[in-house]
Order: C-alpha cells, then sequence, then structure tokens
C-alpha cells in the first residue's frame, strides 16, 4: 500500500468524483488535482457506459490459471486440516511437538484460507480489469488520459519478449504505431515532431536488435522483417507529404533519409551474410557495420 499522504489524499478524492458521478452526494471540497482526476472520472464514466469489447487471449488465460492455481497451491488455500477428527476439549492445549491442534485453530486457518481465496480472486480481477484497459487504450493518441497505458503496455510487451528478434519486431510495430498517431496531429508542430522522434527511436532499436540478430546467427530472418517494415513505413510515410506544411515535410524527409539508409545497410549486411561472414566488430545506430566480401570488387 502506498504511505505517501498525497497519493491517499488524491485516491480519496477520485473516489469522492467518481461517487458523485454516479448519483452520490456531493462533497463540498475542492482539490488541486480535480482537473486530472476529472478527466479520468470522464474515462471511467465512458469505459462504464460503453464498454469495449475486450476478448481474452488464450495465452493469457492459460498463463493466469496456472498462477492462480500455484499461488493457490503455495498459499495452502482450499486444502483441509489434519490432525485428530475429534476436537480438543476446551481450554486444552496441545504440547509442543506432539502434532495436535488446540480448539482454535482450524478456525484460524480457515479464516487465513478464506482471505487468501479473496486475494487471489481481487488478483484476477484486477488482471481482467488491466487488460480491459489496455485494451480501451489501443485507439488512444497523445493527449488523451488513456496514453500513458498504452506506452506502459508496449514497455511490458517489451519485457515479455522471448528473444531479440521478437523485441526487435515490436520496436518496429511500436514504429508504425507511432506514424499512425502523427496523422492525427496535423497542425500540431511540437505535437508531430515529438511522436516523429519517437517513430524514429522505435525504428533505430527495432533495426539495430534484428541486424544484430541476423549478424550473429547469420541467418537472414531478421534482415527480412527489417525490409518488410522498411518497404511499408517509406511509403506511408510519403504519403504524410501532401498537404503537409514546411515544418513538417522537414521531419518527414528526416525519416524517409533513415528508412533509405536502413535498407542499405540491411542490403549490404545480407550479403556478407550471404558469404559467411562472422559478426563484423564494429557497429553503430543500426546495428553492425559489414565489410566486403572477399574478393568483391
Amino acid at each position: 500500500m502506498d504511505s505517501d499522504p498525497f497519493s491517499r489524499r488524491r485516491a480519496k478524492r477520485f473516489a469522492q468524483l467518481l461517487d458523485e458521478a454516479n448519483g452520490g452526494r456531493r462533497h463540498h471540497v475542492r482539490s488541486r488535482a480535480d482537473n486530472q482526476l476529472t478527466a479520468l472520472v470522464a474515462v471511467s464514466r465512458k469505459l462504464s457506459a460503453d464498454p469495449p469489447p475486450v476478448e481474452i487471449d488464450t495465452g493469457f488465460r492459460t498463463g493466469l490459471r496456472a498462477m492462480l492455481v500455484a499461488t493457490a497451491e503455495r498459499e495452502g488455500v482450499g486444502a483441509t486440516a489434519t490432525g485428530s477428527a475429534e476436537p480438543a476439549p476446551i481450554g486444552h492445549r496441545s504440547p509442543a511437538g506432539a502434532g495436535q491442534r488446540g480448539p482454535f485453530l482450524p478456525a484460524v486457518t480457515a479464516r487465513r484460507a478464506r482471505a487468501r481465496g479473496a486475494i487471489l480472486v481481487g488478483v484476477a480481477a484486477g488482471a481482467i480489469a488491466v487488460s480491459g484497459i489496455s485494451a480501451a487504450s489501443e485507439n488512444a493518441v497523445p493527449g488523451d488520459a488513456l496514453y500513458g497505458m498504452k506506452r506502459s503496455t508496449e514497455r511490458a510487451q517489451l519485457v515479455l519478449a522471448s528473444s531479440d528478434l521478437s523485441r526487435g519486431q515490436l520496436f518496429l510495430d511500436f514504429a508504425r504505431t507511432r506514424l499512425g498517431e502523427a496523422g492525427t496531429l496535423r497542425g500540431d508542430r511540437l505535437g508531430f515532431e515529438a511522436v516523429f522522434d519517437d517513430m524514429d527511436s522505435d525504428t533505430h532499436q527495432g533495426v539495430r536488435l534484428l541486424t544484430t540478430t541476423s549478424a550473429q546467427h547469420t541467418d537472414p530472418a531478421g534482415l527480412d522483417a527489417v525490409n518488410t517494415f522498411v518497404a511499408g513505413q517509406r511509403r506511408a510515410v510519403s504519403e504524410l507529404l501532401d498537404g503537409a506544411s514546411r515544418a513538417e515535410r522537414d521531419r518527414i524527409r528526416r525519416s524517409i533519409a533513415l528508412l533509405d539508409a536502413i535498407r542499405k545497410r540491411s542490403d549490404a549486411l545480407r550479403t556478407a551474410v550471404g558469404c559467411g561472414q562472422s559478426a563484423p566488430a564494429r557497429s553503430d545506430a543500426l546495428g553492425p557495420i559489414p565489410t566486403a566480401c572477399p574478393g568483391a570488387r
């Protein structure tokens, strides 16, 4: 539990605002955080009135069930008390090490089991609720109340990725997402450039992971993913040039130049992988820097 009194006050005030929004009595108080909390209340009411259609992923469902079962076994939820079938006399105390239970121990064990069961239910409900909010935040753009949740979900995906190949592909997916967000920010110079900066950063990180993996394992699979991304992303980025302001066009062309450099690096690495070169010793922001194959002119 958060011991910060300010956080507790914010939580209490948020609960009051939710109560008022749902027809409860008015609380004649004000808080400096009311403007931020009111936006969250509006999101809450929107989700309550029109809940998003959330389908629980099969893998998530299986993982959650396994986690709950393992926790239940570890905490002893549902385990029956062992010992004498007849309750001990009132006031009887079992001698130390006798393996018998006192008169009040079964009741205490039952209460603890119920409490642990309630905690498990709460964990499951919280996990499902978070998955629902994550689904609702998929279409959020910078400035929306759920945009922070969207970016947090992306970071969680990166943490859970099983390999550098998967992590690199995720970064490229996020770069595509940033491009979609940029289309909603036309006319907002600072917001437009910030999203493009994030997009190029995701692109750099994804490409570096994929090219490094391909060079280390002499496997072109990562380069295939890079080339597929560059082809689609360059076309989509170029489409934003129509109707763009001068500042926006300059920023868009920088991203196009980055994509062209990535394609050139990918082709050079593919040639190096094809002639069986070991992983290059030098690298930069795009990953390994290949050298020419032996005998190449």
